[in-house]
């Protein structure tokens, strides 16, 4: 990009102008890596200054029997196939009050297509959890399972939300979003659910009062433009309905060779390399550059690791995530390294460590308690953390 180019876009930048699809564009073929994150976090720190928040989250898989072949995915598997689970409803309320004891705010529920499971299944969970663990937000079920409820129930999604509701659920997911555009979505996802079903969902969720975040799923097959593509309809959207409250680059992770069962199910791994940290630092910044109408920017610390998420704390990212807690879709992969799970104090000092003050949240991005500014290193630990790396 040229000096004016970037000196055009800075401009807009500064003034609050909303960004186009080819500044968008110019903004991914900019090598100026250092540019672009001072430019998301003046935008991240005009949004949330110097707060990064944070939650205490449990991920529960219900199962992982799936319909679907994703090219992307190892955590799906058959029925009958080795490791092939599904929990009964007392196994998940036992699984989600193993952290009863952590003040846990937010269980997050994500699962295969199960082929058949009947659809009463999902309320009675929820129904079931919300008895257990009375003050915990249920965040349930992306687009691409509403959908699929659709189809084993022969209700509609309006009724569906509203049962589900009934039963608990505070926020859908945002997951099943992958990449919008069907040049590339054609390749990688084996499931009827694309950009019209999905956004249908969000916006119907959204007409009912629900906070929902939204993904993309980057650093496969796609192209800079695609993943543009994605937060610009994104964009659009929010313009319509104002519910998403946060957006989450999730990074495309590799098969792991040693897997449980030995078998790698991840299709896209013989042609694809996994994204660089400076590619996920740039999708950070370009997507907090493009978003200006999401207020949070998410870093998943399972998909990229601790030192990653906190160096995306200088690119436009303002939220870490949480405990998480055993969560196998990643996991079940390539063993990227990082911990089943980080404890509040984990979280902290990860937070203030980056040099941020940390704010724990809960699902709909309320405060729920604000921590000092960080204190001496001296005062914080004796001995040295442990840095989680690939």
């Amino acid at each position: 990009m040229d000096s004016g180019r970037k000196r055009e876009i800075e401009e807009k930048v500064y003034a609050g102008e909303r960004l186009t699809r080819d500044d968008g564009i110019a903004l991914y073929e900019s090598d100026d890596l250092v540019w672009l994150g001072r430019l998301a976090h003046h935008v991240r720190t005009q949004r949330n200054g110097d707060r990064v928040m944070f939650n205490v989250n449990r991920h529960l898989n219900l199962t992982n029997v799936c319909s679907a072949s994703c090219a992307y995915c190892s955590f799906q598997r058959k029925p009958g196939e080795k490791d092939a689970y599904t929990m009964r409803v007392e196994e998940a309320v036992a699984k989600a009050k193993e952290m009863e004891g952590e003040q846990l705010t937010e269980l997050h529920i994500v699962n295969g297509l199960h082929p058949t499971l009947p659809w009463k299944y999902y309320p009675r969970v929820l129904r079931a959890l919300r008895e257990a663990l009375p003050g915990v937000s249920l965040k349930a079920f992306t687009a691409t399972e509403i959908h699929w409820f659709e189809r084993i129930s022969g209700l509609s999604a309006d009724e569906i939300l509203d049962e589900l509701i009934d039963a608990g659920l505070t926020s859908l997911t945002g997951g099943g979003a992958e990449i919008f555009d069907w040049e590339v979505r054609q390749h990688i996802v084996d499931h009827a659910t694309h950009w019209e079903d999905w956004s249908r969902i969000h916006r119907l969720a959204h007409s009912k009062g629900l906070k929902t975040p939204a993904t993309m799923l980057y650093g496969h097959i796609e192209e800079p433009r695609h993943r543009v593509d994605h937060v610009l309809r994104l964009r659009e959207l929010q313009d319509e309905t104002g519910g998403f409250v946060v957006f989450i680059p999730l990074r495309y992770q590799h098969d792991f060779h040693d897997s449980a069962d030995g078998v790698i199910r991840n299709r896209l791994q013989e042609r694809t390399t996994m994204a660089t940290p400076a590619e996920s630092l740039k999708t950070f910044a370009v997507s907090r550059l493009l978003l200006d109408n999401v207020p949070h920017l998410k870093c998943f610390w399972v998909m990229h690791g601790l030192s990653v998420a906190q160096l995306s704390l200088h690119f436009g990212v303002d939220d870490l995530d949480g405990s998480v807690v055993e969560y196998k879709i990643t996991h079940d992969a390539d063993k990227y390294g990082t911990p089943d799970k980080m404890s509040r104090e984990d979280l902290l000092h990860l937070i203030w460590d980056a040099g941020f003050r940390p704010v724990e949240r809960n699902t709909r991005y309320e405060v729920v308690r604000e921590y000092d500014p960080a204190p001496s290193l001296a005062e914080r630990r004796a001995q040295p953390q442990e840095v989680w790396v690939r």
